[in-house]
């Protein structure tokens, strides 16, 4: 499984990017810098990372810096995915 483009997938699903995602590259800042990213698309991303990777997100494991860039996001959900 491709952890970038699983992800990429989820953020256009829940923030309707309709396909701007394909151009996220690790250094694409999230927070701050995509507007349709607000607290409840944090949400609705947090949901559908672990319906789609099958593993359970603890709100102690979320902060800004998990979603500050695309790179970060990738990272969290590949150290989620190895300790599953």
């Amino acid at each position: 499984m491709d952890i970038e483009s699983e992800t990429r997938k989820i953020l256009d699903e829940a923030l309707g990017l309709h396909g701007r995602s394909a151009a996220f590259v690790r250094a694409t800042p999230l927070l701050g810098a995509v507007p349709e990213l607000d607290s409840m698309a944090v949400l609705a991303v947090l949901t559908l990372l672990e319906e789609r990777f099958g593993f359970a997100i603890d709100d102690d494991e979320i902060d800004g810096e998990t979603f500050a860039s695309f790179g970060s996001l990738t990272s969290f959900v590949a150290r989620k995915l190895a300790h599953a």
